[in-house]
């Protein structure tokens, strides 16, 4: 991979958020997963996974932690620039769990949308 991997986690999903958002207006990059664990930091923390090109991950990385510093807290984040060939194969997963996920929303709110219609 060419490519870079930005992760950054935080306590909670608004922290979470905030820093995608940020991420994502300060440069071009491409969510490609995320994880939730229970426990970390004594509370439940979200971990977002981008990737795009080394300086527009860097940048993007850097605008996610400052603005979910404002409003949470940011427990670690990192860039990874040319990551290995195995980390590229961790990459696709979270890429095929993410679309999974994506799918499977897309499904139930199609379903709730037809029981308000229903009604």
């Amino acid at each position: 991979m060419k490519k870079a991997l930005g992760l950054i986690e935080t306590v909670g999903l608004t922290t979470a958020i905030t820093a995608l958002d940020a991420a994502s207006k300060a440069a071009d990059v491409t969510l490609v997963g995320y994880e939730k664990v229970i426990g970390a930091g004594k509370a439940v923390s979200v971990t977002i996974q981008i990737a795009g090109e080394v300086a527009a991950v860097k940048a993007s990385v850097e605008a996610g932690v400052s603005a979910a510093n404002r409003v949470g807290t940011v427990l670690s984040y990192h860039v990874i620039p040319r990551p290995h060939e195995e980390v590229d194969k961790l990459i696709e997963k979270f890429k095929k769990n993410f679309e999974k996920d994506k799918k499977s929303n897309k499904i139930k709110d199609k379903s709730k949308n037809k029981k308000k219609e229903n009604k």
